[in-house]
């Protein structure tokens, strides 16, 4: 990586300023351009140890810095070193661009499996699994091109409460849809007191499988909402290699935490079993409860060990919205005193809420956003926007998932997210469309110069370098800073400043030009970009057309 170059250029200058260790300093692309390609504070971390000013020490260490990548090494006050790159580093770079620019071995072999999307059966996919599934999916995806060995896994809750209420209500009324079954289980549940009595016997009768009728909806329903969220998921671009289910991790919880008692839980109220989380800064939650059933805390307590026996995992990461936090931080404590070797390894991330201006959703109540309804709308605004209205199903589903996807990604893991229809599907800015566009544009650019016969080459380069062609060069380092970070927004804020500099190239040059001796050049410039693009939407999970 061109940073990992730079540092260790400047690390042997350092070395001739004076006896000293180089300390810890950064390597970073400075905001403004006029300041050069890279900048380092180098000088700032070594003036007190040199007991010079910053500004001294910076000249210093620019007089020893000699390399052919460099055009010229400027000090700036207060003592920033400047770097700007050389003409011959940039058309050398656009050479080594090829289909798998990006990749590196940063996790070579790590065998990491990540954990998204955990729709519950007989629920609606709402908006939120939608912006889970987006976020697990591009992490995954940052992850396998740097080498990992990534297993996809989705938990679902498939006993419980919510499975209860929902079968009551199908039970009250066989005709209605089993979203609607889980509204109406969930209000009786709140308001009427022998409802609420029925929910909790059922409950138990599902967990143990003790009534074969009712076996026998609830099977059904299981199998008719894992199919539903199958066809969601292939629309969506994503797969899993391996489907956890609560009823799975149900008995081991429960039997962890017996083993447990007196050592990491007690009993608390009406025979409840307990983590006391205030012993470690925490918050005390219910793995047992009092009807002796494990709680979500002691299911989600054997699920890393479940884990493990699927896939011996060196990481695991678990993607949830940040409502849960709090939740994960006490699951997590207990478990590193139950396992601590599978705590080490677990990560939870916490990602910000997605909403319409509507407002928030509630499955409860029945107010709730499907992933279905959002892509459906955003799928007729794109055709109403779209200059070409002959666009086939396909390409306008592929549009409208990018559009829903980029609005998601290009946000840091953490942020809420009011999601804006018009600016979403904007074929202009920061969106999924001009991203895509862009790409379509670059690959027609290609079919002219195929059937002009103008062929990429590298060997004549125009006298001045244009931004298109020194940001390219980064998509690599993006990349990998993504992968330590598990923050896809790198990628998808650099794919849009890319593609933002690619269409002012488009729009202040002549690309295909027979007559003109840097067309072949320009091509190969094009082609470069259209590699780059298709890869960091790949990253994003984001389908790439070749004509818009």
């Amino acid at each position: 990586m061109i940073r990992d170059e730079i540092k260790k250029i400047i690390e042997k200058a350092v070395k001739k300023v004076g006896d000293v260790q180089a300390p810890h300093f950064s390597v970073e692309v400075p905001g403004e351009k006029s300041f050069g390609d890279y900048s380092t504070n180098v000088a700032l971390a070594l003036s007190k140890q040199l007991q010079q000013s910053p500004l001294e020490v910076a000249n210093q260490i620019a007089n020893h810095i000699k390399s052919d990548m460099f055009e010229k090494v400027e000090v700036k006050s207060p003592g920033f070193i400047n770097f700007y790159l050389s003409k011959d580093f940039f058309v050398e770079s656009i050479k080594k661009i090829d289909k798998n620019i990006g990749k590196n071995s940063s996790f070579k072999k790590a065998k990491t499996i990540v954990e998204y999307t955990d729709p519950n059966i007989l629920k609606e996919f709402h908006i939120g699994h939608f912006m889970s599934n987006a976020i697990g999916e591009s992490v995954s995806r940052i992850f396998e091109f740097q080498g990992a060995n990534v297993k996809r896994v989705c938990y679902q809750g498939d006993v419980g409460l919510h499975v209860a209420k929902a079968v009551w209500g199908k039970l009250k009324n066989v005709d209605k849809s089993w979203q609607d079954a889980y509204v109406f289980g969930a209000e009786a549940y709140e308001n009427d007191e022998t409802a609420k009595g029925e929910i909790a016997s059922l409950n138990k009768k599902i967990f143990e499988r003790s009534n074969k009728n009712i076996n026998t909806l609830y099977d059904q329903g299981r199998k008719e909402s894992l199919a539903y969220f199958e066809k969601l998921y292939a629309v969506l671009g994503t797969h899993f290699d391996r489907l956890f289910f609560e009823s799975e991790t149900a008995e081991i919880g429960k039997k962890l935490v017996y083993e447990n008692v007196g050592k990491v839980f007690e009993k608390g109220e009406k025979g409840a079993i307990i983590f006391k989380g205030e012993n470690v800064g925490l918050h005390t939650r219910v793995f047992i409860n009092a009807e002796g059933l494990p709680t979500y805390e002691a299911k989600d307590l054997a699920l890393p060990e479940l884990k493990y026996r699927y896939f011996k995992y060196d990481k695991s990461v678990i993607i949830t919205a940040n409502e849960q936090n709090a939740y994960f931080d006490v699951m997590l404590a207990a478990l590193k005193q139950i396992k601590p070797p599978l705590a080490e390894k677990t990560k939870h991330i916490g990602h910000g809420m997605m909403r319409l201006p509507e407002g928030k959703m509630s499955s409860r109540t029945g107010k709730v956003v499907t992933a279905e309804s959002l892509i459906g709308k955003v799928k007729e605004m794109v055709l109403e926007k779209a200059n070409d209205k002959n666009l086939d199903g396909a390409t306008v589903e592929q549009i409208a998932i990018g559009a829903i996807k980029c609005s998601i990604l290009k946000q840091s893991i953490g942020s809420d997210i009011i999601y804006d229809f018009d600016r979403a599907i904007s074929f202009e800015g920061d969106s999924g469309p001009y991203l895509q566009y862009s790409y379509a544009r670059a690959i027609s650019l290609l079919r002219k110069a195929k059937a002009e016969k103008v062929k990429a080459s590298l060997k004549n380069a125009p006298p001045e370098i244009t931004q298109l062609e020194k940001l390219m060069h980064q998509f690599s380092d993006v990349v990998e800073k993504a992968g330590k970070e598990c923050e896809p927004h790198l990628v998808a804020l650099y794919i849009t400043e890319l593609a933002r500099e690619f269409n002012n190239y488009y729009a202040h040059t002549k690309v295909v030009d027979k007559t003109d001796m840097f067309s072949p050049y320009r091509v190969a410039v094009v082609e470069a970009f259209s590699l780059i693009m298709k890869n960091g939407l790949w990253l994003l999970g984001i389908k790439a057309p070749e004509k818009m």
